[in-house]
């Protein structure tokens, strides 16, 4: 009587189970038996290098900071130990943001402003592949800015951090938050460009506004930053604030008015 063997696709599952467990964590996981270490090795460097590649041109202030040495093992950790729940290459990016936030304990080596920055340099990948269009959004282009209600472009995102990351490099690593928080826009163009700007009190309340009031016309929202900030005269407000709205519009975070 023959023995029986065992079913095929159960035996091919164990082999990619064991593989992949290997590639990960070649450390605690042994290669699959009756594959020379020669031939692993190729695809354990392989795929690592793929991987380190990819996020290190995504995070490039993040491997700077961390060094060749440091950033190796940043990413290995995720590697082994972070489970992807996407098998797209351009949202790996946004799972190692979330297995810094969620999934990962902080080391004595890590920055206070490690997320932060993570986040931040994120964003700018985010934008660049959100699917979203500018171009079928209704709004007229040469609208009363002041008198009509703009319309905020959808890749227009207001950020607000304790950490200046826009300025962290590795010549300036902040070890404690300033007493002011910082505030960004960051917003994708009709080119397909991603741009930065940082906000003062008058735009970030302007921002702040806009989305919560969407239906505000310009002066209207002028007048509620003027009453925010406490200025003793809201036609200086509403002057300034005119020019900002048309540069907003000229730059695409605004796409025209309605109304």
């Amino acid at each position: 009587m023959t023995k029986p063997t065992e079913n095929t696709p159960d035996r091919l599952q164990k082999l990619q189970d064991s593989f992949a467990a290997h590639i990960r964590d070649p450390k605690n996981n042994a290669a699959p038996d009756g594959i020379e270490d020669r031939r692993m090795k190729i695809y354990r460097e392989l795929f690592f290098n793929n991987i380190q590649s990819l996020l290190a041109s995504n995070f490039p202030v993040l491997r700077a900071l961390y060094g060749e040495n440091g950033w190796k093992k940043l990413i290995r950790e995720f590697y082994s130990e972070h489970r992807c729940q996407t098998p797209l290459f351009p949202e790996v990016a946004k799972e190692f943001l979330r297995y810094l936030q969620d999934g990962r304990e902080s080391g004595p080596e890590d920055p206070g402003f490690l997320l932060e920055l993570a986040h931040y340099e994120w964003v700018e990948l985010a934008l660049s592949i959100d699917e979203r269009e500018i171009e079928g959004i209704p709004a007229k282009s040469v609208g009363n800015l002041l008198d009509e209600t703009p319309v905020l472009s959808p890749l227009a995102w207001p950020l607000s951090y304790r950490y200046p990351v826009h300025r962290i490099k590795p010549g300036y690593q902040p070890t404690e938050p300033p007493e002011e928080a910082t505030h960004l826009l960051v917003y994708r163009n009709r080119d397909g460009a991603v741009k930065f700007m940082q906000l003062n009190d008058v735009s970030r309340l302007l921002l702040e506004f806009m989305q919560k009031n969407s239906g505000a016309a310009g002066r209207q929202l002028l007048l509620q930053v003027s009453e925010a900030i406490g200025h003793p005269d809201p036609a200086q407000v509403i002057s300034a604030g005119k020019q900002l709205l048309e540069d907003w519009n000229r730059k695409d975070i605004l796409l025209g008015t309605r109304g």
